[in-house]
């Protein structure tokens, strides 16, 4: 059956190489947008080829923004005093969503010396005096967030993470927006 739909098949595993999207599913969109919607196939490709071209990472926290600066970073009435961490650009969007966090964020996907000097930097410039941990609890990401407390031990900061509430292992896209919320609400020292 593969043979003369090669294209078809070829954005079939487009889809599926996607998170979450399962071979049934990828086949069930790849069929919609050929043959039942074409319009929401060509408005897919043109929203997606549109972000691609630009979207960056904000050059002060490393979120996602259409310019140098996000809006977050720009935003005079956020409490710069404030750091949340996340260590996903997308997580900023679920926070944002619970209206529990003022302050500005700084994503650090990954511990290595020039995001820890970024951080550094953003801590500096901005005169923090707290930080919130909004990540994933598990033992590695306890490890990560002693690691950073180490690294910021040379500034007066009150280090703190998203209560439990969320359930170790689970990502923050997965956490229902009351669960979010509380969590935010009821953050720990550290």
């Amino acid at each position: 059956m593969k043979k003369g739909l090669e294209k078809f098949y070829n954005l079939v595993e487009a889809f599926e190489s996607l998170p979450t999207i399962g071979k049934k599913s990828a086949l069930r969109l790849a069929y919609h947008v050929t043959m039942i919607d074409n319009y929401c196939g060509i408005k897919i490709a043109h929203s997606i080829e549109s972000a691609l071209k630009s979207i960056k990472r904000c050059v002060k926290c490393g979120s996602m923004s259409e310019h140098e600066i996000c809006e977050i970073c720009l935003d005079e009435r956020r409490d710069s005093t404030k750091v949340c961490i996340v260590q996903s650009a997308k997580d900023i969007f679920l926070i944002e969503d619970s209206k529990q966090f003022d302050g500005l964020y700084f994503v650090i996907e990954e511990l290595e010396i020039d995001n820890i000097e970024r951080l550094i930097k953003f801590v500096s410039d901005n005169r923090t005096k707290e930080a919130l941990f909004a990540i994933t609890p598990s033992l590695s990401n306890d490890a990560f967030m002693l690691y950073i407390e180490d690294k910021l031990k040379e500034f007066e900061i009150t280090f703190s993470k998203i209560a439990q509430g969320v359930p170790t292992g689970v990502s923050l896209e997965n956490v229902d927006m009351l669960s979010l919320a509380k969590a935010i609400q009821s953050r720990v020292d550290i």
